[in-house]
């Protein structure tokens, strides 16, 4: 059979002119795919809501000459204190106070230097429409946290639950930036002078980790606050702490590490929108010879004794 027969034939006609427009058929090469500025030497996770920066670590810092000199001078001054302080005894107190002490105040608010002792926040940073505010009372004696909470989510596509404001002190520090933490081992209960306005709080206490997976891992317990004009000293022993992380309850439970405290913090999220307040004179520690308990929940042991 010729060509030109072959060619007549329509399943032949067919195959000429896929040949003749295969250039056209073929989808074009795809171009390599451009990686962000910087991806490979910083994260690129962001919270929602949070615009996204695209600038060096070292642009937001601030190169002043006269800060340098401060931080010199506040650190040098830190290690003195450490030196003398290790001659008269832990904490700076002689060993026979230091065993005998019963109560010991860890916050008070006394002025304006006692409030940078604190951060507050709210889901304002997650695009979130809480506010919260910390300033001193009326005599100047005590804290006024205060705001308005809002449980409304951001409209970003990504979040699913909101509400929340949240005062939490900062992690003490010894000379050079150098981590420092509260030894509250010799006591067994926190002590609280409170003013409130009905509202339950929740009391987070954080201590060190020794693992990174470790580092949202805190110890709570609830606030409850009764409303009026009056006080309430509140006593809650730490062996009614639970262990939670990212605010689930873990079904692994263990004792509050006393002696490597790092911060104490209050949340509200009781998803009732409106004004909240809350006044803190004082936060410390206490010795209760009555409490004996030593943990409040079951734990649990994957190889039990026999």
């Amino acid at each position: 059979m010729s060509l030109q027969k072959i060619t007549r034939l329509p399943s032949a006609r067919l195959l000429t002119s896929i040949l003749q427009h295969q250039n056209q058929l073929l989808l074009p090469s795809i171009p390599p795919l451009t990686v962000p500025r910087r991806s490979a030497s910083r994260d690129e996770y962001r919270r929602p809501g949070q615009p996204k920066e695209d600038k060096f670590p070292w642009q937001n810092i601030n190169f002043d000459f006269s800060k340098g000199l401060q931080g010199i001078k506040r650190n040098a001054m830190l290690l003195k204190k450490e030196f003398s302080d290790r001659w008269v005894g832990p904490e700076g107190k002689p060993l026979l106070d230091h065993m005998l002490e019963q109560n010991q105040v860890l916050w008070e608010f006394r002025g304006p230097e006692s409030l940078q002792q604190w951060t507050v926040s709210s889901d304002r940073e997650i695009g979130g429409q809480s506010e919260v505010h910390l300033k001193l009372g009326k005599n100047t004696n005590t804290c006024f946290l205060y705001g308005t909470l809002s449980s409304t989510p951001p409209r970003d596509g990504e979040t699913r639950y909101s509400g929340y404001c949240t005062m939490r002190s900062q992690q003490p520090l010894a000379s050079f930036d150098r981590k420092k933490h509260h030894d509250w081992s010799s006591f067994n209960t926190l002590h609280l002078r409170v003013r409130g306005d009905g509202r339950p709080w929740m009391i987070n206490i954080a201590t060190e980790t020794y693992f990174s997976h470790q580092r949202d891992d805190v110890y709570g317990y609830f606030l409850f606050t009764r409303g009026g004009p009056y006080w309430q000293d509140i006593k809650i022993p730490f062996s009614k702490f639970f262990l939670t992380h990212r605010g689930r309850i873990q079904d692994d439970q263990h004792p509050l590490w006393l002696d490597k405290v790092n911060t104490i913090g209050f949340t509200l999220g009781d998803k009732a929108d409106g004004p909240f307040q809350l006044e803190i004179d004082y936060i410390g520690v206490c010795k209760d010879y009555a409490h004996t308990e030593e943990f409040a929940y079951e734990t649990y042991k994957r190889n039990p004794e026999i």
